[in-house]
C-alpha cells in the first residue's frame, strides 16, 4: 500500500491570461511535514485550493489518500484539517460556540479535546468572536483545525498573528500531529517557520516549482551574506576568486559579499590581523532564492 499521501501530477491553473500555478508536481509521504515556500503570491493559496478541491484545474491533477481531489473530496476533506490563509468566522458568536460549530460540521469533536487545545494556546473560550484580536482569530483557526485529530493537515500561512510563545506551542502541535502518524502540508514565506518545523521543502515562485528538497539541503543552497570591518581599507580580491562569492564590493572600512555554500575558504581569508570584526548572516527568503534563481530574478 503506498506511503504517498499527497501527489500532484502537472497541476495547473490560469484565470484567462493570468498565472496561478503551472505544471506543478510533487509527491508528499505519510507522517512527512513538507514545508511550501514562497513570497506572497507565489502560488501557495492556489496549490492548496486545487488539493481540497475549491478550485478546478485547468490540467494536470491532484490526488490525496491516493483518491482524486475532485471525486473523492467528501472523504479527503473528512480527514483533513484545514486552517485557509483568511477564516470566516461568526461575529456574533462566542469562541467556543464557534468551535463547537465547526466541531457539530465534522460530527462531533470531544469538548475536551477543544478545550485542551484552547487552554494549550491561551484561547478564551467565552469571549464573543467579534472581540478577538487578529492573533486570537487565527488561534480560532489551529484549533478547529487540529481538533478532530486528521490524518492530513494543510496550513496556510498557520502562525500569521501569533506572538512568539503561541509560535513556539503551534510548533509544538505540529511535531505532535507528526509524530502521531499524521502528515502535514504547510505553507509559509518564513524561513525559520519551515527549518524548525519541517522535514522536505518546496520551493515556489511565480506559480512555478522550482525545488522539493530536504531542509538541509535548501540552507545549503541559500546565499549568506558576509560583511568584514578591517582597520585600514581592505581589497577586494581577498575573497573575490573563492567559489561561490559574489558581490564583492567595498565600502569605506568594511568588506561586504555573498557567499553560496561552506563559507568556510570565505571567512579564513578575510581573518586577517586587520580585521576588527565579521558578521556572517542567516540567510533570509530572498537570500534562499537568490540561490535558487540568481540575482536577476530574485530583485
Amino acid at each position: 500500500m503506498s506511503n504517498t499521501v499527497i501527489e500532484l501530477n502537472g497541476l495547473t491553473k490560469r484565470y484567462g491570461a493570468s498565472r496561478g500555478v503551472d505544471n506543478v508536481s510533487l509527491e508528499v509521504q505519510q507522517g512527512e511535514v513538507f514545508g511550501f515556500l514562497g513570497p506572497n503570491g507565489a502560488g501557495k493559496t492556489t496549490t492548496i485550493r486545487l488539493l481540497l478541491d475549491l478550485l478546478r484545474p485547468t490540467s494536470g491533477h491532484a490526488r490525496l489518500f491516493g483518491l482524486d481531489a475532485r471525486a473523492g473530496s467528501r472523504e479527503i476533506h473528512a480527514r483533513t484539517g484545514y486552517l485557509p490563509g483568511e477564516l470566516g468566522l461568526a461575529e456574533r458568536m462566542t469562541v467556543g460556540q464557534q468551535l463547537e460549530y465547526f466541531g457539530n460540521l465534522r460530527g462531533g469533536v470531544p469538548r475536551a479535546r477543544v478545550e485542551a487545545l484552547a487552554t494549550r494556546l491561551d484561547l478564551d473560550l467565552v469571549k464573543p468572536v467579534r472581540s478577538l484580536s487578529r492573533g486570537n482569530k487565527q488561534k480560532v483557526g489551529i484549533v478547529q483545525a487540529f481538533m478532530h485529530e486528521p490524518e492530513l493537515l494543510i496550513l496556510d500561512e498557520p502562525t500569521g498573528g501569533l506572538d512568539p510563545l503561541m509560535q513556539q506551542e503551534f510548533n509544538a502541535l505540529v511535531k505532535e500531529a507528526a509524530a502521531a502518524g499524521a502528515t502535514v502540508f504547510l505553507s509559509s514565506h518564513i524561513l525559520p517557520e519551515v527549518e524548525t518545523l519541517c522535514d522536505r521543502v518546496g520551493i515556489i515562485r511565480e506559480g512555478q516549482l522550482v525545488a522539493a528538497e530536504d531542509v538541509a539541503t535548501v540552507r545549503q543552497r541559500a546565499v549568506r551574506r558576509i560583511a568584514a570591518r578591517y582597520r585600514r581599507a581592505p581589497v577586494a580580491k581577498l575573497v573575490a576568486d573563492l567559489p561561490g562569492v559574489a558581490a564583492v564590493r567595498v565600502e569605506g572600512g568594511t568588506l561586504h559579499c555573498t557567499v553560496q555554500g561552506d563559507t568556510g575558504p570565505a571567512v579564513r581569508a578575510l581573518a586577517t590581523e586587520d580585521l576588527l570584526d565579521l558578521t556572517v548572516g542567516e540567510p533570509s527568503l530572498e537570500d534562499v532564492f537568490l540561490g535558487y534563481y540568481g540575482r536577476g530574478r530574485s530583485q
